[in-house]
This record gives structure tokens, C-alpha cells and sequence, in this order.
């Protein structure tokens, strides 16, 4: 069967999957993963959060028959292996802190189990591999998948806006690696991608409004910061590798911008707080599914920056990195201009 349509086969499996997983898990397993409304929650009441579990069978379901009917390269398998292990890992944990709630699992246990699926990447030989010190590229993978894990986490704070971002990463991905030989990237963002698909309408539901809990945005970050490590982005600029920070513009530039607001406040930037930028733009007005366009469409944008730099030379590549900052620097003094209370 051809490569593409094999692709496209892996995303609609995952789409069936958890689309069709969703109402049994609010049945069944609803009950007991419930996010109540209070604090900074404002909704009406209790939501199943069982979205996580519904993207997990999904994009296993998907890889799983892929594996059956593919012959996949030598290699493959073994990144996969690593991949939805330590993704494994992930998902139990978020699990744990979705059963604790409202409390929680502390930071230190989060940040010691995230370490430990970050280290079963690299055992797996999926890491950084900018740096011929070996020492060196293991922790920047480790402080990379704790980042951009935490950065979708704190991105779920409105409905539709965490899986959004991450449908568009995995797009993203799909289009920058699709030519490479990481053939594991391409069946595992195109997993992800429709196990997205089929979780997003049951985000926006009015009558069987679902969560993704913390157990499914985490997975969902990790998952997008291993295969943001699995393809090539230099073979025309050598500032190709910068590729994946404008991949994931979006949530890395909400995690930074809450993060120096809470700092400047003097209060620990992973604790919760109404002071994100999506929160930021409903207090002046616009509505949910407004900021969840805009954020959408600023994800497309940068993904579009992102495979340009791939294909062109350093400096037109230079000049891209730097009007995409100056874009996002202009974006963070607009709303820290934006008063919040608390």
C-alpha cells in the first residue's frame, strides 16, 4: 500500500478509536475522573476528564495495526518502543493527578516522573542531537520534554485550546519530516493527529463535555516534544534546527509569558493562576471560540515559518527567527498591559 495512504489510514484509525472510546470511558470510567467547578474553574459543573485516556487508546490502537500490517524500516520500532513507553509513564501520572484532584500530585513527584519518561527517550535513542557531548544533549532532552510537557498542561485552560495546538504540531511535523527517513514521526504524529481529531468534538460539547485531564495534555506534549527530536531540519540551513521553537511557538510563548508574569509577581510559576494570554484576551472581550481561532490560526503561522526555515538559506532563515520573535515580543508587551486581578 502507498506510503501517504497509509498515513492517512493510521489517522483515521485513531480518530475511530477515541472518538468511539469517549462515550464508554464517561460511562464507565467517568465517575471517578471528574474536574469539579471552583476557583479559577468556571465551569457550570462537574466534567468528565477521561480525554486522556480515550487519545491514549487511540493513537495505541492506530500504532498497534500499523505495526501488524507494515513492515516497518529497521529502527522504527525501536523509537516507537521508547516513544509511547515513556509516554506510558506520562499518562500514569497524569492519571494519579487527575484522581487527586483538586489537590494534586506535588511538583516534585511531577517533575521526578517526567525526568524518568524523559530518560526512557533516551534510552530508546530518541534525544537532542545538536552536540557531540553526549552529557550535554541527554539534559538538554530532559529539560526539553519537561518544558514543552508542562507547556501544553498549562496551555488546557479553555476549551478547545490545548488539542488545537497540538493538532497543529502534529500537522507541523507531519510536513517537515514526511520526506525524511524518520518514517516513526510521520506514523506517530499522524496517530496523534487524528486521535486529536476525534477527542476535539467532545471538548466543545455542551451535553458530553469531556477534559483531556492532566493525564491527556501532558501525553499530548510529550509525545509532540519526542517527535519534535525525530527529523531532520538542517539539509538546507544550518539554522534549520531552530525549526521545533517555532513549531511550538505557541505554548512555549504561553509558558514563558505566564511564567515571567507570575516571577514578576513573585509567585511559582507552576502553580494556577488567571493570567494567561488566552485568559488575558477574553478579559478584553473576546469570546472563547474567538481566542481559540486566533491561537489556532497563530499555530498555523508559525508552522508555516517553521517549514520555510527548513528549506532556505541561513540568512532569509535568520531573518524569519528574527520577525517571529519581534511578532511574539510585541505579542507579550501587549498583554502584560492587560490588568488582571489576583
Amino acid at each position: 500500500m502507498d506510503t501517504l495512504y497509509l498515513y492517512l489510514l493510521c489517522a483515521l484509525i485513531a480518530c475511530a478509536v477515541t472518538a468511539l472510546a469517549l462515550p464508554f470511558l464517561r460511562v464507565y470510567a467517568g465517575p471517578y475522573l471528574t474536574d469539579k467547578p471552583g476557583g479559577l474553574k468556571k465551569h457550570a459543573q462537574a466534567v468528565p476528564v477521561v480525554g486522556g485516556c480515550a487519545v491514549l487508546l487511540g493513537l495505541a490502537a492506530s500504532l498497534i495495526f500499523i505495526r501488524l500490517t507494515t513492515a516497518f524500516p529497521s529502527g522504527t520500532l525501536h523509537s516507537l518502543r521508547g516513544i509511547l513507553g515513556g509516554g506510558l509513564v506520562i499518562f500514569l501520572l497524569g492519571l494519579a493527578d487527575d484522581f487527586k484532584k483538586p489537590r494534586g500530585l506535588s511538583i516534585s513527584i511531577r517533575l521526578l516522573g517526567q525526568t524518568a519518561a524523559a530518560l526512557i527517550l533516551i534510552a530508546y535513542g530518541v534525544h537532542v542531537t545538536l552536540f557531540d557531548c553526549a552529557p550535554l544533549s541527554y539534559l538538554l532532552t530532559v529539560l526539553w520534554v519537561i518544558g514543552i510537557t508542562n507547556a501544553f498542561n498549562l496551555l488546557d485552560i479553555s476549551d478547545g485550546l490545548c488539542v488545537s495546538q497540538a493538532a497543529v504540531c502534529c500537522l507541523g511535523l507531519c510536513v517537515i519530516a514526511l520526506p525524511s527517513e524518520f518514517i516513526y514521526v510521520n506514523f506517530c504524529a499522524c496517530a496523534l493527529l487524528g486521535a486529536c481529531a476525534g477527542f476535539w468534538p467532545y471538548n466543545h460539547s455542551a451535553r458530553v463535555k469531556t477534559f483531556l485531564g492532566d493525564s491527556g495534555s501532558t501525553l499530548l506534549g510529550f509525545i509532540i516534544a519526542a517527535l519534535s527530536m525525530g527529523t531532520g531540519y538542517s539539509e538546507h540551513s544550518n539554522l534549520g534546527f531552530l525549526a521545533p521553537l517555532l513549531i511550538l511557538a505557541v505554548p512555549l510563548f504561553d509558558t514563558g509569558f505566564v511564567s515571567l508574569m507570575r516571577l514578576c509577581k513573585g509567585k511559582n510559576p507552576l502553580c494556577g493562576s488567571n493570567d494567561h494570554a488566552a485568559l488575558r484576551l477574553m478579559k478584553i472581550g473576546l469570546s472563547k471560540n474567538e481566542t481559540l481561532l486566533l491561537f489556532t490560526g497563530a499555530g498555523i503561522f508559525f508552522n508555516i515559518l517553521a517549514f520555510a526555515v527548513t528549506k532556505i538559506s541561513i540568512i532569509p532563515a535568520a531573518t524569519v527567527y528574527f520577525v517571529a520573535a519581534l511578532i511574539l515580543a510585541m505579542a507579550a508587551l501587549f498583554l502584560s498591559r492587560i490588568r488582571i486581578k489576583g
